[in-house]
């Protein structure tokens, strides 16, 4: 029997984005417990063009499932009304490596992504937070929004983004949606000032955050920039902050935002205080004040993929 594909509509009624907050629980929790295996991704540069092919394979032992992500990255796309992000995710059985099921990885990698940024914040956050900045206005900035309102109880949105057109469009789509007040910036410093938690959803290859504009207490996911040479947030910032991450291999390796500051000297791999599920099983401590700042520097891993995929065959396969 050929493999259904699911595409976007489909997973998006069948994974609404707490249902993702609490799967991506259970894919930290297991990955902090040796239960899943992945490599490094792949990435394939285009030679005359601006995009990249990556390939992401993982397996679930505790789910019995194997996949693969295959995803292009044009960020251009957006201006010619295209996903930044398109391709598809395979789930495979891991008994006998049958393909159970095809799924739209743009809608995929758009919800989990937020999803494991809003399990972050409730794990790092203060609990009283209330001023959200968002620095970007792609789909993840829209994304975001959405899951970090599930975690905290936000009253006011701050948003800047390179294209006020942008900025204005999102704007008005979160006002229709939300009875949350939104405020666009003329600057990103204005964004992030004073701001509880901070959002960067940019592809922006140089900083768009700097540390002297953090605010005590500050906790910030940095999502946008998953490349050595590319990062979202500078030196400073990084080194006054507690600095969690989803996968140490992926940081270590890819993450511009903490290798560019340690090619600097700024500081070391001690610096990295722990993995997304280590806080959630107690292995390492998160938050311990309310002053501190911190940061989770999200990479984006193939078992994030894998784990709301198998959600998503599930529910179809009880039907």
């Amino acid at each position: 029997m050929d493999p259904l594909f699911v595409g976007k509509e489909k997973i998006a009624s069948l994974l609404t984005m707490k249902e993702c907050i609490d799967v991506m629980e259970k894919m930290f929790r297991s990955f902090a417990g040796g239960q899943c295996m992945q490599p490094l991704r792949t990435i394939m540069r285009l030679s005359d063009k601006p995009g990249l092919l990556g390939m992401m394979p993982g397996y679930a032992k505790d789910l019995g499932v194997m996949g693969i992500k295959v995803i292009s990255v044009f960020h251009a796309n957006k201006d010619a009304g295209y996903p930044s992000h398109q391709g598809v995710v395979m789930l495979l059985d891991a008994e006998h490596g049958q393909p159970l099921m095809i799924f739209d990885a743009s809608e995929i990698t758009a919800i989990r992504t937020a999803a494991a940024s809003a399990l972050a914040t409730a794990l790092l956050s203060r609990e009283n937070s209330k001023l959200l900045a968002i620095i970007g206005s792609g789909e993840q900035a829209q994304r975001h929004i959405e899951s970090i309102r599930l975690v905290r109880n936000i009253e006011q949105i701050n948003l800047w983004s390179r294209s006020e057109k942008n900025a204005f469009r999102l704007a008005k789509k979160i006002s229709s949606r939300y009875a949350v007040p939104i405020t666009t910036t003329k600057t990103a410093q204005q964004a992030v000032e004073n701001a509880d938690i901070i959002c960067t959803v940019t592809s922006s290859p140089q900083p768009v955050v700097m540390g002297d504009w953090i605010s005590r207490g500050t906790h910030i996911n940095a999502v946008g920039s998953s490349t050595p040479s590319s990062r979202e947030l500078d030196t400073a910032a990084i080194v006054k902050s507690k600095l969690f991450t989803d996968c140490y291999d992926s940081l270590f390796n890819e993450a511009g935002d903490f290798l560019i500051p340690k090619k600097e000297g700024a500081l070391t791999n001690d610096h990295v205080n722990g993995e997304l599920g280590e806080v959630l099983t107690g292995v390492k401590k998160g938050r311990e004040s309310e002053d501190e700042i911190t940061i989770f520097k999200s990479l984006g891993i193939a078992i994030e993929d894998i784990f709301a995929c198998w959600f998503i065959f599930q529910k179809i396969n009880s039907r």
